[in-house]
């Protein structure tokens, strides 16, 4: 029955679109009267009524019981039947994956964290994500048609109206999300990974109140999402937010982009690596100094920031460089924005204050006062968790909500 709705939402009827605009307002208010409803959305009573009474028979909704009032009749609450729709979130990471499930309310009710996994940018690593996609949903406990939508995070360039990435599984002339669809039986979009992490930061992170953020997605690179006026920012083509990519340095580094000197080849997890191998191999003493002289691709970023919560001094010492160089570019975000918060996230904010105390005070330093002064600088409340609650949540945004974000017009399609 939420798949007849779907159907229908897509032929842009007139019933469709207000009962979309009925689950959008149940989405982001929780329950309501009819006459509540009635007088939000402008929508007359008589009409509302038949709407709501066409949800309840079909599953979509569900009565609360009634509203307590000081006076007169107590009139009935409706909301979302949370069981009436799921959405599958993924988040891919350099050798892992998180996978979850979230019933129609936003409420994750089964997820598979940290599957460890390396998905290679060729059509065999395209087929293992489908693979394990699938594996995850056939041994949920729900019904499988009523999943709804999925929603896949992807480092780097994302097209999501197009469906296109431009960094990872761009391998045919054919949108990668419906190449995943057509695989897995199921709608997908695709989305950049720290825009998906900022989404979920903001609607779960207790920070939904504002409406002007940043968030630094600090992992093996560097990423940015952010948000203007409540509103995930996408730019022109759906690419923004790649301050990893800045030119900031004539250092010589040759980034994964291919060009030299970007930001993150010296404020990210991949620098730090590197750096950290240098300075061992320099003859610089560090806990994993044994396993970076047998082989340094063996040392992995979260066995660096183990090191870094175990008081490593040298990878201590490193962390403090790679966070002055980010907030020194962080300090031009805040004077370029202006934001109310900007939030660190990302592996390597899981090293607490070794990261941000740094990072507050290279800001500081290098904004204007007048600016940064109403700026909270904070890490990350989701944690490892934003990527794939922010998927779980793009999934049903994204199908009921075209307020989502200022759209990337997708005009040039690949």
């Amino acid at each position: 029955m939420t798949s007849e709705l779907i159907k229908a939402i897509e032929s842009g009827s007139k019933n469709a679109m207000l009962k979309k605009r009925i689950i959008n307002y149940y989405i982001y208010n929780g329950n309501s009267t009819i006459s509540e409803l009635s007088r939000t959305l402008d929508i007359s009573i008589p009409t509302v009524t038949k709407i709501i009474e066409e949800m309840c028979d079909t599953g979509l909704l569900l009565t609360y019981g009634k509203l307590e009032t000081s006076e007169g009749r107590h009139p009935l609450l409706y909301g979302l039947n949370p069981d009436s729709g799921y959405f599958v979130g993924v988040d891919i990471n350099l050798s892992s994956i998180n996978i979850a499930l979230m019933n129609f309310n936003g409420e994750i009710i089964d997820h598979r964290m940290d599957t460890r996994v390396e998905i290679t940018n060729t059509p065999e690593g395209l087929a293992a994500l489908c693979n394990l996609i699938t594996d995850f949903v056939a041994h949920l406990d729900i019904n499988p048609s009523h999943i709804l939508s999925v929603s896949v995070n992807i480092s780097g360039r994302v097209n999501p109206d197009a469906g296109y990435s431009y960094s990872w599984f761009n391998i045919g002339e054919e949108p990668v999300a419906q190449v995943i669809s057509d695989r897995i039986g199921y709608p997908v979009m695709i989305e950049n990974d720290s825009r998906a992490m900022t989404y979920g930061e903001y609607l779960r992170g207790n920070i939904s109140n504002l409406k002007n953020i940043l968030f630094v997605n600090l992992s093996w690179g560097l990423g940015l999402g952010i948000i203007i006026d409540g509103k995930i920012y996408l730019g022109n083509s759906g690419f923004a937010g790649e301050v990893g990519h800045y030119p900031c340095y004539d250092n010589e580094v040759i980034c994964h982009c291919g060009k030299k000197g970007c930001l993150e080849t010296e404020a990210s997890g991949n620098a730090i690596h590197r750096k950290l191998v240098e300075r061992v191999r320099r003859g610089e003493s560090s806990i994993l100094s044994a396993a970076i002289m047998e082989n340094p691709a063996n040392v992995s970023l979260p066995d660096i920031i183990d090191a870094i919560n175990h008081e490593d001094v040298l990878c201590i010492d490193l962390l403090e460089e790679i966070a002055h160089n980010l907030g020194k570019h962080i300090a031009g975000l805040i004077n370029i924005f202006n934001p109310e918060e900007v939030v660190i996230g990302g592996l390597l904010s899981q090293t607490g204050d070794y990261l941000v105390q740094p990072i507050r005070s290279s800001v500081r330093k290098h904004s204007l006062n007048l600016v940064n002064r109403d700026t909270n600088i904070s890490l990350s409340r989701l944690k490892d968790k934003a990527g794939v609650i922010g998927a779980c949540m793009l999934a049903r945004t994204r199908l009921f909500d075209g307020a989502y974000s200022q759209r990337a017009n997708g005009k040039n399609g690949r």
